[in-house]
């Protein structure tokens, strides 16, 4: 899980990306609010965590900025100083998944992030199989069958293709697959990414007679639409 941290204190910025880091997920922070915007339009975060107070863009603004552009939108923790109850009512009738007011020890932040992520990550299925219209899914031996057809996949080419599967409509980043598939970004190139995207088109057909189309992201990604 990526998480996107914005906060105009430095010392807070390192308390909060080390906690994060330590409890195994990625961060990048930005101490002005409209870096992280520019962020946003380049990179796939799972989370932000923002403070209300920041001198060039709020934490709010950045909250309604995010409602109103990013479908779906990332889930937003609010963590501020700000502990007024009509502070905290406005933010979470904005949008925000939680509200956290400072000071607040790293195992209630901690243990309040990852409460937000079990309320709002999709349902996965116990079961073996995942059916997507006329593709199926057989997680344990990582392979697709569509319209009961076998399809031939690299341990790869499955992963990228179940991340898109699990993720329609939502346009990802090519850091944000490259990390996921990949697990790291050393020696790898966005070449290869785009290759493997290319043969898992092919392969699956993926266009809009089967259901689902695999759509470019200019200067971004990819997005999986369902287009039944």
């Amino acid at each position: 899980m990526k998480i996107g941290i914005v906060d105009d204190d430095d010392t807070m910025i390192e308390f909060v990306s080390r906690l994060f880091e330590s409890e195994g997920f990625r961060c990048a922070s930005f101490r002005r609010g409209r870096d992280l915007v520019s962020a946003l339009a380049r990179e796939t975060f799972d989370l932000l965590i923002l403070d209300w107070n920041m001198p060039d863009m709020s934490g709010m603004e950045i909250l309604q900025w995010v409602q109103a552009r990013l479908q779906p939108c990332p889930q937003v923790i609010m963590l501020t100083s700000r502990s007024d109850k009509d502070d905290v009512a406005a933010a979470l009738h904005a949008g925000a998944d939680d509200y956290i007011v400072k000071p607040e020890s790293a195992i209630v932040i901690a243990a309040r992030v990852r409460a937000v992520m079990r309320r709002t990550a999709p349902r996965t299925s116990p079961d073996r199989y995942e059916r997507f219209g006329t593709y199926v899914f057989d997680r344990s031996e990582e392979a697709v069958t569509l319209d009961g057809v076998p399809i031939t996949l690299t341990s790869k080419e499955f992963a990228l293709a179940y991340l898109f599967f699990s993720n329609q409509h939502k346009p990802l980043s090519r850091g944000y697959l490259m990390e996921a598939v990949w697990k790291s970004l050393a020696d790898l190139t966005t070449r290869t990414l785009d290759m493997h995207v290319s043969r898992i088109r092919t392969k699956l057909r993926l266009r809009s007679e089967n259901g689902f189309r695999l759509q470019t992201v200019f200067n971004y990604g990819y997005r999986l639409e369902d287009c039944r």
